[in-house]
């Protein structure tokens, strides 16, 4: 795990636990003992820390976050405090990333090094944490309060080039073979000096009014961050920094860590930690299993969501062959593309040369032939089946063996639109959210016939354009548009019932949305919703009320911002409250026989959330998601739920799945024929819920 190289008079500690060198108990130990070691041997004059891989260190074992080795001495701060109170100058010598308890570590030597790309951070925030191991008290002393509150509360990274501009390491040497060589030279100057050590607890925080700019911090993210704790509690551990001594700002500093472990909001920031890390396991798709060389990107339709996608793959290095039916509008996206390259320019973002390199990267066609030599294509036409079809009847006839043939579709057949080639095994849906050059989330959908090195190659490529892939099975909507369609479909109802959009919108932006279900959809664009209606017309015939509000609005006109007039009224993007809107809905609940009444937030809340949940049973158990946890990632990062509750599934594990199923029943037979409908419980929910389970247990007794 780690190594000891004794040169004349310093000794090198290298560290050696791939993947990341993580610092749970076994390393903490070994270092523990090596330095132990090292002070007793009096022809060492000077320990350097340094690492046998790629990166220094990613930081804590955050699987010991669930159990309590963590606790388990020597746990990080009681390393950190052996290294800072050596009687031997410590040097880190950082040639790659140094993340959380890594940095830490760092802040307790006497001198850093690091190299002009290594980056370091203190992330801990993004897990509803705030730094533990000195980090919020000995940042601030060493690299001033400003640059330790910006990067403590932004969770964010520098690298090497601005931390020397800050003090936060002492020398930058390149990271090249003579590395090591350049800092055991660095070593023997501070042996050489008179009183080489430099600890910490002798430095003050420097700043003419600390207070003052905590609280104007405080007040510029309080926007952002109204729902969260960790930030709240980080500051104030700054502000400890700058009137505590250092040994009781730690004290302080690692209580303030315990408390924020045990909170809702760490929960679900690990969960969704670890669920980034599972999503790319796939049942049927081996570790070894190989990937389709990928160099060129043929894209089928050039308006929003094809020009979006083209951006994504140019910017990572792809050639972009871009076909449309028309000249105009090929013309119109390719011009589309353009600007957005010159836009980054202009902004600052960009080179002009990178920018010209990227638009000179895409083509335009009107001819399939023209994709003859692409590696991989992807639709993203109308969504209607018939379109589906031609287009991919003429990528089977185009196409060369081994490409790819990938479709955009949201909601439609996948299986029936692979069905239209003589190589179902070579198609795959690749689901981008708009806009597609932004937006993290790519469903990568599996039909029943996709081959193992399809689904590989796919996850590939969504790592390569900066996208999270998670994989899943054929239905309508597959997942998130599955999981969407009862929530919207009860944000909807409750307009007939009584309540108004803004009642509805408030209580879910309240909640954590980033937007509520009125303002989505009139964002969105309503007719999207009313099309994508019209094909299930037969499939929804049985609820003569369902979506009735929508499609009046659709019927009428009023299209959601493109028409300034939805749900809302809009003078720009600022929605307005449209007293028209209610009077609609009486309208509508009279033609429909639904009763009117007073709805409080509760039921909102409710009625939205929890039918949203058990379709994420349902999908469960018909193995349309591999996890309840990709639920999650998805409905995070593509529909806005708040990450800080960690997605509806572990929300609905936060909260109790007895509470969920109790909620259920209840609204299945307080709302009649209507709760009969829509309100039964999945198999698995009952099955769970009535046991006073959850799905992290449910896991834990699939793995024993």
């Amino acid at each position: 795990m780690l190594s000891i190289k004794n040169t004349k008079e310093v000794a090198f500690v290298e560290l050696n636990a791939p993947p990341v060198n993580a610092l749970g108990l076994s390393m903490r130990q070994e270092l523990t003992a090596a330095i132990n070691q090292l002070e007793k041997d009096s022809e060492v004059e000077a320990i350097v820390l340094c690492s046998a891989l790629p990166l220094f260190c990613g930081g804590a074992d955050i699987a010991e976050f669930r159990n309590e080795a963590l606790w388990e001495m020597p746990d990080l701060p009681s390393l950190c405090e052996k290294i800072e109170s050596s009687n031997k100058p410590f040097i880190i010598a950082m040639a790659g990333a140094a993340m959380g308890g890594a940095l830490e570590i760092a802040l307790t030597c006497d001198y850093r090094i690091a190299t002009s790309n290594t980056l370091m951070g203190l992330p801990e925030i993004k897990l509803g944490l705030l730094p533990g191991a000195g980090g919020t008290q000995r940042l601030p002393r060493i690299a001033g309060l400003e640059v330790a509150t910006q990067m403590i509360l932004s969770g964010d990274p520098v690298n090497g080039d601005y931390a020397l501009t800050c003090g936060l390491v002492d020398e930058v040497f390149e990271n090249d073979d003579a590395f090591l060589s350049n800092v055991l030279a660095f070593a023997h100057e501070v042996v050489s000096k008179e009183n080489p050590k430099r600890r910490c607890d002798e430095i003050q925080v420097v700043h003419p009014n600390p207070t003052d700019f905590l609280n104007d911090f405080r007040d510029k993210i309080l926007a952002k961050n109204k729902h969260l704790v960790a930030p709240q509690r980080c500051l104030q551990s700054l502000q400890l920094a700058c009137e505590l001594p250092l040994a009781e700002g730690l004290a302080q500093e690692k209580a303030g860590f315990a408390e924020l472990l045990d909170t809702p909001q760490s929960r679900a920031g690990r969960h969704l930690f670890f669920a980034e890390r599972e999503c790319t396991k796939i049942s049927g798709v081996s570790r070894d299993e190989s990937s389709r060389e990928i160099n060129d990107v043929g894209i089928i339709g050039a308006g929003t969501m094809g020009c979006g996608i083209a951006i994504a793959f140019l910017q990572a290095g792809y050639l972009v062959t871009l076909l449309e039916t028309r000249q105009d509008l090929l013309d119109q996206g390719l011009h589309q593309i353009s600007k957005h390259f010159n836009r980054a320019v202009e902004k600052g973002r960009m080179s002009i040369e990178k920018a010209e390199g990227f638009s000179n990267n895409v083509s335009g066609t009107l001819d399939y032939a023209d994709f003859s030599d692409a590696d991989l294509i992807i639709e993203a036409a109308f969504e209607n089946m018939d379109v589906k079809h031609q287009i991919f009847k003429a990528l089977d006839k185009h196409a060369k063996q081994g490409a790819i043939l990938a479709s955009n579709t949201s909601t439609l057949d996948l299986n029936k639109i692979a069905a239209a080639t003589s190589r179902e095994a070579d198609v795959i849906g690749l689901h981008f959210f708009s806009p597609a050059n932004i937006m993290r989330l790519l469903e990568v959908v599996r039909t029943d016939k996709t081959a193992p090195d399809v689904i590989k190659t796919a996850i590939t490529v969504a790592k390569r354009i900066r996208k999270l892939p998670v994989t899943v099975g054929v239905c309508y909507g597959f997942v998130g548009n599955r999981m969407l369609e009862p929530y919207f479909r009860e944000g909807s109802r409750l307009l007939l019932e009584g309540a108004t959009p803004k009642q509805v919108d408030d209580v879910l932006e309240n909640f954590g949305m980033a937007m509520g279900i009125h303002a989505m959809a009139d964002l969105a664009g309503i007719d999207v919703g009313a099309r994508v209606r019209q094909e299930r017309r037969d499939e929804l015939a049985h609820d003569p009320s369902y979506q009735a509000i929508q499609d009046t609005l659709f019927e009428m006109g009023r299209l959601g911002q493109k028409t300034g007039r939805g749900s809302y009224l809009y003078e720009g993007r600022n929605r307005i409250v449209d007293s028209e809107v209610p009077l609609i809905c009486e309208g509508l609940a009279k033609r429909h026989g639904v009763v009117r009444r007073e709805i409080n937030e509760e039921e909102i809340l409710e009625r939205c959330l929890f039918p949203l949940i058990n379709e994420g049973f349902l999908i469960l158990e018909e193995n349309i998601a591999e996890r309840s946890s990709d639920c999650d990632l998805i409905w995070v990062n593509g529909y806005g739920f708040p990450n800080w509750r960690g997605g509806p599934m572990q929300y609905a594990d936060e909260i109790g799945l007895d509470k969920v199923l109790e909620r259920m029943n209840f609204y299945r037979q307080s709302l009649g024929e209507y709760g009969e409908m829509w309100f039964t419980p999945s198999k698995l929910l009952k099955e769970l819920g009535s046991k006073g389970q959850s799905l992290a247990d449910y896991y834990r007794n699939k793995e024993e």
